[in-house]
């Protein structure tokens, strides 16, 4: 069974930091772009970064620029998101998702074919 799995995420104030990660198992996604997306309450799922099967190609959405960082380690299977300087606006269930059949970055949700359950992100003023 094929499963992706969110932590570090929780109830920081603003101007904080979180390290979500993103484990994978029950195959591997060192061939495909990864991706997280957020989804805040009243509102719909939204692209936050992307990162390339190689590592090399990164790309966020303007809101979050310069603040998080999308990493990804093969070996270990696994997705990061280092986010730093949180916002109240940052305040989200964030998710990650790969897309298995593409290994450039995509910010296209429909493109990516395996999701996470979510991490809860709050983020107080």
């Amino acid at each position: 069974q094929v499963q992706l799995v969110e932590s570090g995420g929780g109830l920081v104030q603003a101007g904080g930091s979180l390290r979500l990660s993103c484990a994978a198992s029950g195959r591997t996604f060192s061939n495909a772009a990864m991706g997280w997306f957020r989804q805040a309450p009243g509102k719909e799922r939204e692209f936050v970064a992307t990162i390339s099967w190689s590592g090399v190609s990164t790309y966020y959405t303007d809101s979050v620029k310069g603040r998080f960082t999308i990493s990804r380690d093969k070996v270990k299977n696994t997705m990061y998101l280092q986010m730093n300087r949180l916002k109240p606006e940052d305040t989200a269930v964030y998710y990650c998702a790969a897309a298995s059949e593409w290994a450039s970055a995509q910010s296209t949700q429909r493109r990516y074919d395996y999701w996470g359950q979510g991490t809860q992100v709050t983020v107080s003023s």
